[in-house]
């Protein structure tokens, strides 16, 4: 559940960084083709780190796919809740918008953890035991890596800024 919200915070920070249009935001062709790399991406990482074979990749990304997009859609659910009521003067929100968003916010970890043990069964079914039980770890490994290139990237921006201010 933690994982699946630091991998979106990184989604966002790459998305930040991919062409930006006039308006100063990727378009929604950028960002799909960005997300559909980004998933390769990790279903390489997972082959490699739980060492599917062809038989269970086929079987077992179609499944896991569908478990992110559900995580996904709760969590920008609740995200378009959040800014709608940030977005408004404190004076114009209501006691029960604030409780309904706050209550949206807290059950966020619960929501994805449901889908996430509803998705167990089925994907013991395609995975070992032990590929069952490496998976979180091979998970939160995947959003370390990416949390170690995104700051290996600001990094090397940051340098690259320098330089050229001191050229200038």
């Amino acid at each position: 559940m933690k994982r699946i919200s630091i991998l979106f915070i990184i989604i966002a920070f790459f998305a930040q960084l991919s062409t930006i249009d006039a308006q100063g935001r990727p378009s929604k062709a950028e960002r799909e083709k960005w997300f559909k790399e980004m998933r390769e991406y990790k279903h390489c990482f997972l082959t490699k780190e739980l060492e599917l074979t062809e038989d269970q990749q086929k079987e077992f990304f179609p499944l896991y796919d569908a478990m992110e997009d559900e995580c996904h859609k709760i969590n920008r659910d609740t995200r378009r809740l959040q800014r709608s009521i940030m977005k408004k003067e404190a004076s114009e929100v209501s006691d029960i918008e604030y409780e309904k968003a706050a209550e949206a916010l807290y059950e966020l970890k619960g929501k994805e953890a449901i889908i996430e043990l509803n998705y167990l069964d089925k994907f013991k079914a395609v995975l070992t035991k032990k590929q069952l039980f490496l998976l979180k770890s091979a998970e939160d490994k995947f959003s370390r890596h990416l949390m170690k290139e995104h700051s290996k990237h600001s990094k090397k921006g940051k340098k690259d800024n320098a330089v050229k201010s001191e050229k200038d």
